[in-house]
């Protein structure tokens, strides 16, 4: 966390959320934005009948979120805390007021909306032009991690998050890591995928 956003928490009202609860709700009118201190948070939309999800992001402590409705419209993805999450509201005075001792923050903001946009294209890409095996190559590729020993993996993830990450159904995406496994490309253990080899385009 920057020390102008620590200063900027601290002018804010500290709330807690528990797992499963939906901070900002889709489509409602929102001036705030939210700074995690601890916990997890995810930006997501549903469909009308609720039955598929896609997820923006996820957002760790020291991250902020909720920046796109400061223009008084409304809300354009619902959030819901992964985990027993404080945040610290901030409204839009307080921003202001925060903005203007500390001019250096709207750069940081901007530059936040700005880095969520490109992965919003990026995934968008992703999701548009890939079948399901395309796409969740695109996201094993993307959130695999070198190890000190060399090995590649991919941070603990459940079907489901994957397939609200990928905006397909659960049982797609355990269909297609059974076959990946099968074929030798991965190894699946502890809820973390080992990447084996290098994945192939089409399979």
């Amino acid at each position: 966390m920057s020390d102008s956003l620590r200063i900027l928490a601290a002018a804010g009202e500290v709330r807690f959320w528990a797992k499963g609860r939906v901070l900002i709700h889709e489509g409602s009118v929102g001036n705030s934005l939210f700074v995690i201190l601890s916990g997890c948070l995810r930006a997501y939309s549903a469909s009308d009948d609720g039955s598929r999800e896609i997820t923006y992001g996820e957002y760790l402590p020291g991250e902020f979120l909720g920046e796109m409705s400061l223009d008084d419209g409304l809300r354009s993805a619902s959030v819901q805390a992964m985990a027993p999450s404080w945040c610290v509201l901030i409204t839009r005075t307080t921003l202001e007021h925060h903005i203007a001792a500390h001019p250096a923050f709207a750069f940081e903001l901007i530059s936040k909306v700005i880095r969520r946009a490109r992965m919003a294209t990026l995934s968008l890409r992703a999701i548009a032009l890939n079948d399901v095996y395309g796409r969740l190559v695109w996201l094993l590729n993307d959130r695999a991690k070198i190890q000190s020993n060399g090995d590649m993996l991919v941070e603990a993830m459940t079907h489901q998050q994957m397939a609200h990450l990928l905006g397909c159904t659960r049982p797609m995406i355990s269909r297609v890591l059974k076959q990946l496994a099968s074929g030798g490309y991965i190894a699946i253990g502890d809820r973390r995928i080992r990447l084996l080899k290098k994945l192939p385009a089409r399979f």
